[in-house]
């Protein structure tokens, strides 16, 4: 692919992730990231924010050092009021802060991810076809979360939670440059697919791993990656009871990545604003349901 914004660097830079042991060193974050030990928790935190330049005005707790690892630093929940969603009933709402890598249609069970490279809608839901069923001649739009972003993953639409499937994969990482170059790659990555049905039934959501994601977690199962000996993949059925009202918290990372919304055909009209690099904030209005 001759983009004319790569240079030989970048190249070296995304050969070097197929030979990391990937999932070894996204281990050993897991465990730096929960280091509660003051002088190196906080000189790390500290680092981060300045490094990133972190805006904590709108967390629960705006002092960065408070938060006992890094991790919880990182995970941190916004404070009540900060990020009031649309009083438009049919509105669509953004699930993540960070920048829109590419929104459309899905056409031809194919996925756009970047320029050159498409990957399947039947892989990327771990070949479940009745799911793949529902989204094709659909829409979607994924979102990129930095280093700096907010990190907890909100619901678009009120949803009935049905399904929840855990793929095993790579953990490239999920950056610009690496999107560019890497195909295939959200289909390719470990990720969580929760499915569920609601006002645009079915309509999913897709937490992609990346290099350093030590962890995946939802709010109804917990830590989802990594997994334990029991899979974590499941169904819920109607007795279950897990619904999740527009807006409300449904997961997060423990460090950055992509979330990916799939919505079924002729259901959505996007905010036509919207163009891929634009910066997003969770709750934010990105659309209407027809």
């Amino acid at each position: 692919m001759n983009d004319p914004g790569l240079r030989w660097y970048h190249r070296l830079y995304v050969g070097m992730q197929y030979l990391l042991p990937q999932h070894l060193l996204s281990a050993l974050m897991y465990r730096i990231a929960r280091l509660r030990w003051r002088p190196i928790k906080d000189f790390g935190i500290r680092l981060f924010v300045r490094h990133f330049r972190v805006d904590l005005s709108e967390a629960l707790e705006p002092e960065a050092t408070a938060y006992p690892s890094f991790n919880e630093f990182f995970t941190r929940a916004l404070r009540p009021g900060a990020r009031p969603l649309p009083s438009e009933p049919s509105a669509l709402l953004c699930s993540a802060d960070g920048t829109l890598s590419q929104i459309g249609g899905i056409e031809d069970g194919r996925i756009f991810q970047a320029k050159g490279h498409d990957y399947s809608l039947l892989e990327l839901l771990g070949g479940r076809q009745d799911w793949a069923r529902s989204f094709e001649g659909g829409s979607f739009a994924t979102v990129y979360l930095s280093p700096r972003d907010y990190h907890r993953v909100h619901m678009p639409l009120a949803g009935t939670l049905r399904e929840m499937i855990h793929i095993p994969g790579r953990l490239f990482s999920v950056n610009p440059v690496t999107t560019s170059l890497v195909p295939n790659l959200f289909a390719r990555n470990e990720r969580v697919v929760c499915l569920f049905e609601g006002e645009a039934s079915p309509f999913a959501l897709v937490l992609v791993g990346a290099i350093f994601v030590g962890s995946m977690e939802t709010v109804w199962a917990g830590q989802v990656t990594p997994a334990g000996k029991e899979s974590p993949s499941r169904r819920y059925e109607e007795e279950t009871g897990i619904h999740l009202s527009r807006g409300e918290e449904m997961g997060r990372f423990n460090m950055g990545s992509t979330v990916l919304l799939l919505l079924p055909p002729a259901r959505v009209v996007w905010d036509p604003s919207l163009d891929p690099g634009a910066s997003l904030r969770a709750r934010q209005r990105i659309g209407v349901l027809r």
